[in-house]
């Protein structure tokens, strides 16, 4: 090479692990922000985007932030100053990094929404020599509205870069043993830890509008596949599906998580474990929606014991789930 030729790093494969977002803070306008770039992403909210658009921003960030933001407040983890989902996230990125413990790989994560973004990653490995690009969204049942918009993201990324590096997506893992072996352990180690027995393990998935799945969405059946391999391995307690956090007027997948749970102590279920089998992070929609609010509400309803299984989080099961999908996909 010539010698006055400027430096170029090349040789490394990079790997950005994705999660959903976090707003940078409980700040009404942290919130707003991160809310305007969710809720117009057109995989989430498939409308007539004009017609949408009024709808988002007359009406829906003048009055959710606040909302939304009392939710975070409960579960914003003060003394690291970040949400659980960010705190998580980088906990599994550091990780899983050192256990892959090879020089040409280099491994970050980035959000979907909010930060750190997707681009400013990307562009990050790439100034460090990453001529090969590896994506894990930490989505474990592929749906358009979370694993195909973090493509979205990637794809509009290196459209713009004129050195663009190799590219493999992880599109999925709902169904992999060492997934499926962590959930059930995380299942068995709640139940060590509380002094009753439940009658009912709920599998609350978070749930996306029934239209996209009359479109071709596979979300639905990975759930239920997810659910039924866990079921294989913990047939002790029957494990029902429902699906959580619908928004808006218009029909979701269904049971629905909350009516659900309100519903259960009258059929005479009065103890009850969830798990959030779908999240890879605690986050608000875990430790807000169901583990307080779900919670009151069955409690209310005539319920007499309810917890909560922690998502896999960084413990070492979800590292080894981690770092078995990204070598199988190395290059």
């Amino acid at each position: 090479m010539d010698k006055n030729h400027p430096p170029v790093n090349y040789g490394k494969t990079g790997v950005l692990i994705i999660n959903l977002g976090t707003p940078d803070s409980t700040n009404w306008f942290d919130i707003r922000k991160y809310l305007k770039e969710f809720l117009s992403d057109r995989r989430v909210i498939e409308v007539n985007p004009i017609i949408w658009q009024i709808i988002l921003n007359l009406f829906i960030l003048t009055f959710r932030p606040s909302k939304t933001a009392k939710a975070y407040k409960e579960i914003w983890m003060k003394n690291e100053n970040m949400s659980p989902l960010l705190y998580y996230t980088k906990k599994q990125s550091e990780k899983t990094s050192q256990s892959l413990q090879k020089e040409n790989i280099i491994l970050d994560f980035a959000m979907r929404y909010g930060n750190p973004s997707i681009k400013k990653k990307i562009h990050k490995l790439h100034e460090m020599g990453c001529e090969n690009l590896v994506i894990l969204p930490l989505y474990p049942q592929y749906a358009a509205a979370t694993t195909a918009t973090v493509c979205d993201e990637v794809y509009r990324t290196l459209m713009k870069m004129r050195w663009q590096p190799s590219l493999k997506i992880i599109p999925h893992y709902e169904s992999n043993p060492l997934y499926i072996d962590a959930l059930v352990n995380s299942i068995n180690k709640k139940i060590n830890e509380i002094n009753w027995k439940p009658d009912l393990i709920i599998a609350s998935y978070h749930g996306i509008p029934k239209k996209y799945f009359d479109k071709g969405d596979p979300y639905h059946c990975y759930c239920h596949k997810t659910t039924r391999l866990i079921s294989e391995k913990f047939n002790s307690i029957k494990i029902k599906t429902t699906f959580q956090s619908r928004f808006g007027p218009q029909e979701w997948l269904q049971p629905y998580t909350d009516k659900t749970l309100e519903n259960l102590p009258r059929e005479g279920t009065k103890n009850v474990l969830t798990i959030c089998p779908g999240f890879s992070s605690d986050c608000v929609e875990t430790l807000e929606e169901i583990l307080i609010q779900g919670k009151e509400s069955f409690i209310e309803s005539g319920g007499e014991n309810f917890d909560m299984v922690p998502c896999l989080n960084d413990n070492d099961d979800h590292i080894n789930l981690l770092n078995s999908l990204i070598k199988s996909n190395i290059y």
